[in-house]
């Protein structure tokens, strides 16, 4: 593998052949993605839709009742054997295309939650898939992104990486472009490269591709990782050890059919047969694999409701969740904010327009104030404009921004005045930049003006920029910043934060030259001269008050935290419903002064968190699950990662969000809306509901056909149904109508419901009951329609009629299983197209064979008079009318308590 790090960066630009002015060209990137391909690690292989097949057939009891039909075909039942044979094919295929359906699925959100990258291509910044980089691409790297591949560096502001997944070493490494000059250079002392994997941490760069995919270092150790680890949700894990003693259970039945069967004097083959055919049937051993489908559906669903699941348990957790702890700028609020004020030389300036178009006029006493004619003005519009890291776009007669809409209002504001931010760049040349971290709260860049002054200019909060200010400007003149003045500046950001405005302090001064590389914090952030202050909006989403009161009929509490002042996020609070008189707001130096035991007591009171920085939502989200809340918090920045992570549901942004924000969240949210984790919850929600939906309804027919056979063995009775006929029932009503139970839409009452307790078992409240009494009643109105069958007419018409009540009784079943609570005639019979269907579909299929000459040779079935076919459907329907009346009753599900 080549170094490039003992190589200067005019060798790897002609190696690489590389533009550090433009970039690649379009055409260049596409030519060389070509011929170097993706820029992705090599994977684990899926499995081939033929090894889906094969493991469809690897059940043990599928296996004993294959040798089972073998030896009958060997004794001479070879229609028997054919049969069963193809029934378990049918099966088989019915399993591999939910699986193939569900695996493609989760593929495709892998695909939508992969990351993207920023490239200089064309001389235009674009953001792009990270696997369409191609060697010799320029990458711009900023706190939070993960780097994409392999980079020798050319330009560095503080640039600080953990490299801790390659080297792992996890305190942050700084980075510079000089040349490495030696032959043997380990990973983590190769200060000049940023490599595949690594997380940026603070500050800025730009690099040179040297290598993609495998053959990047981390390409190197891929081999180790090639191994695909199939994610499981807990629920799908208790399904599975449910199935495990279910299957234990039934084979002791199973046992005991056989041993009755035996008394009886029923042949063994025969009993064996039924027995094992049974057990197939009765063992819902397909229940995961339906589970993920519902699971891969659901999250699509997501999708289309800007929602992106990165982990599959989460959806799990989703419908559960009880807190959702949200940033309120870009998620409670629009994010596209508009400077509306501006405070200078002691005096209030409006700038007028809206959103990115970069038209307005400047107010003062509402006289129109031109900045070429006001120093003051001019300098905090400039200054604004130069510490600053936003780009502002215009395609096709749209404006638009690349960055931070903080940042990016600021860069309107100037060019309203006609100082666009391009220009000011090339007159005021930037030397150095001290980039923005949530601990000082500011920026500053050196830029060298066009008289060759070199200049500090710093903005941030304003508090922190005050404290730092001795001096203040007006009137084109440095003045002592008094006391009183100090004041009268807190007294404007309190008015600003009161009218919900978002407040940000600018400062500049001169600084000397000092014959060093780089200036520090220290000398560059003190002494400054305070210049002004912009106000500016960010209206808050017009969606947000509605999901906020879906949210508290739904017993989830909304909790807004913010780096911004109490009053201003009172305002907002206020307006979006989330704030009410007697409501608690606890500030960041109120928190700092909290014990975790003294939080903990006054969280559940708390609508508000203001001025706090990412560090306290870690104790935020700990407080809150101490009280046993399941918490659902959002982040965007580097610093959230470690509370996103702690939090049940991590909720990254999908616009704003860095790398390492994703990285650790469960959820990204692709349109950065509070209103989308309600639909997301509510999704979850529904999810679990159709999960429970059709596992009542497999479990209840499966018990039933169990119970048919058992009952009939230990009262004496001839065997109801063959071993046909059984694997025949399994397939119609296992399949179609439990997919369409899963796709079932959410009730009215959805998000009208207590969140339930995440450690209840899938049997909770009446689910077992309803699942034992409908089994029971299914068999029993199956061994009804046998004894009818028997008495009145012969025992291949009571057969005919048993295996017709037990498939159609089970269709009806279908129709029970989508509510506990609620009648169907009031849910609406048509509301679940799919499964009027799936219904039809099975019954259209169980009807061909029970009428189909054929066939009715093959399933031992004979033809029906009018009577005996309206006893069959007359007991088919009597399910629907049982659970009704449970229904009814209020015998199916818990009352809430009064």
């Amino acid at each position: 593998m080549e170094n490039y790090y003992n190589k200067s960066v005019e060798e790897v630009t002609r190696q690489k052949g590389a533009n550090l002015e433009k970039g690649l060209t379009g055409r260049e990137a596409e030519r060389r993605l070509n011929e170097q391909g993706p820029n992705k690690l090599k994977e684990g292989k899926g499995r081939s839709l033929f090894a889906m097949f094969i493991d469809q057939f690897k059940d043990m009891l599928i296996i004993i009742l294959l040798l089972a039909a073998l030896i009958s075909a060997l004794l001479g039942g070879i229609k028997d054997t054919v049969v069963i044979a193809i029934i378990l094919v049918l099966n088989a295929t019915l399993g591999v295309i939910q699986e193939y359906k569900a695996e493609k699925s989760l593929t495709a959100l892998k695909e939508m939650a992969a990351p993207t990258a920023h490239v200089l291509r064309d001389g235009q910044r674009q953001k792009i898939p990270a696997s369409l980089i191609v060697p010799g691409d320029l990458v711009l790297l900023e706190a939070g992104d993960y780097v994409p591949a392999d980079l020798r560096l050319f330009s560095v502001a503080d640039l600080k990486l953990e490299e801790s997944a390659l080297t792992g070493e996890s305190v942050p490494v700084s980075k510079e472009t000089g040349l490495l000059d030696r032959a043997k250079a380990p990973l983590g002392e190769r200060n000049n490269m940023a490599f595949m994997g690594t997380a940026v941490t603070y500050g800025r760069g730009m690099g040179i591709v040297t290598a993609t995919g495998m053959d990047t270092e981390m390409g190197q150790i891929a081999e180790l990782l090639e191994e695909s680890v199939k994610e499981i949700t807990p629920l799908q894990k208790r399904l599975d050890r449910m199935g495990k003693k279910l299957g234990l259970i039934t084979l002791v039945i199973v046992s005991l059919v056989i041993i009755v069967g035996l008394w009886r004097g029923i042949e063994f083959f025969d009993i064996f047969m039924t027995g094992i055919s049974l057990a197939v049937a009765a063992v819902p051993e397909g229940l995961p694999a339906v589970v993920t489908i519902v699971l891969a559906l659901g999250v699509q669903r997501m999708i289309k409701k800007n929602a992106i699941v990165r982990r599959l348990p989460a959806v799990e957790t989703l419908g559960a969740t009880t807190i959702i702890c949200s940033d309120k700028t870009g998620t409670l609020t629009q994010n596209q904010m508009t400077v509306k004020g501006l405070y200078l030389s002691g005096r209030k300036v409006e700038v007028t327009g809206e959103g990115y178009k970069p038209e307005g006029r400047f107010l003062a006493d509402g006289e129109e104030v031109f900045p070429e004619q006001d120093q003051d003005l001019s300098l905090l519009l400039k200054a604004a404009a130069l510490c600053n890291n936003a780009e502002l776009k215009e395609k096709e007669g749209s404006w638009g921004i690349i960055g931070d809409p903080t940042e990016a209002s600021l860069i309107v504001t100037a060019a309203k005045a006609g100082y666009h931010k391009a220009d000011l760049e090339q007159a005021y040349l930037r030397l150095q930049e001290l980039p923005f971290d949530s601990k000082r709260k500011r920026m500053s860049t050196i830029n060298q003006t066009p008289e060759g002054q070199k200049t500090a200019f710093v903005k941030g909060a304003p508090d922190e920029i005050i404290k730092l200010c001795n001096f203040y400007w007006q009137q084109g003149k440095k003045q002592e910043l008094t006391a009183e003045l100090r004041q009268k500046i807190v007294t404007v950001i309190e008015e600003y934060a009161g009218q919900a405005l978002r407040v940000l302090a600018v400062a500049y001064k001169p600084v000397q030259e000092r014959g060093q590389p780089a200036y520090t914090i220290e000398q560059i952030e003190q002494e400054l001269i305070f210049v002004g202050l912009l106000g500016m909006i960010d209206p808050p989403r017009r969606e947000v008050a509605e999901s906020v009161q879906t949210c508290k009929k739904a017993g989830i509490k909304p909790i807004m935290i913010t780096g911004d002042y109490p009053i201003t996020a009172k305002a907002i609070a206020a307006q979006l419903g989330l704030y009410a008189e007697g409501d608690r707001i606890i500030t960041g130096a109120e928190l700092d002064e909290l014990s975790a035991e003294e939080l903990a007591k006054r969280v559940s009171e708390t609508s508000v968190f203001a001025r706090v920085s990412p560090a306290d939502k870690s104790r935020i989200v700990d407080a809150l699950q101490k009280k046993r809340q399941v918490v659902a918090m959002t982040g965007d920045g580097v610093n959230d990662a470690p509370a996103l992570k702690e939090a049940d549901i991590g909720v990254a942004m999908g616009i704003t969000g860095t790398d390492v924000a994703k990285e650790a969240a469960d959820l990204v949210l692709t349109d950065d809306n509070f209103a989308s984790i309600v639909a997301a919850v509510g999704e979850g929600r529904l999810i679990y509901q159709n999960i429970k939906k059709f596992i009542r309804f497999l479990l209840s027919c499966n018990i039933g056909e169990v119970i048919t056979l058992f009952l009939a063995l230990i009262i004496g009775w001839p065997r109801p149904l063959i071993p046909i006929q059984i694997l025949w029932v399994n397939l119609i009503t296992d399949g179609f109508p439990a997919l369409a139970l899963g796709v079932d839409p959410a009730g009215e009452d959805l998000m009208q419901q207590a969140p339930r307790n995440p450690e209840e078992g899938i049997f909770a409240g009446k689910m077992a009951f309803n699942i034992g009494a409908q089994g029971l009643f299914v068999g029993l109105i199956t061994l009804v329609a046998f004894y009818l069958g028997r008495h009145y007419f012969s025992l291949p018409v009571a057969r005919t009629m048993a295996f017709g009540t037990l498939s159609f009784s089970q269709l009806s079943q279908a129709l029970n299983a989508r509510s506990e609570r609620y009648s169907i005639f009031r849910l609406g019979l048509l509301s679940n197209r799919s499964l009027v269907l799936a219904i039809a579909i099975s019954g259209f299929l169980q009807f061909f064979v029970l009428l189909f000459p054929p066939l009715q040779a093959v399933f031992a079935v004979v033809s029906l008079s009018a009577l005996q076919w309206l006893l069959i459907i007359g007991l088919a329907l009597a399910p629907l009318i049982f659970v009704e009346v449970l229904k009814a009753l209020g015998i199916s599900y818990v009352k809430e308590k009064e």
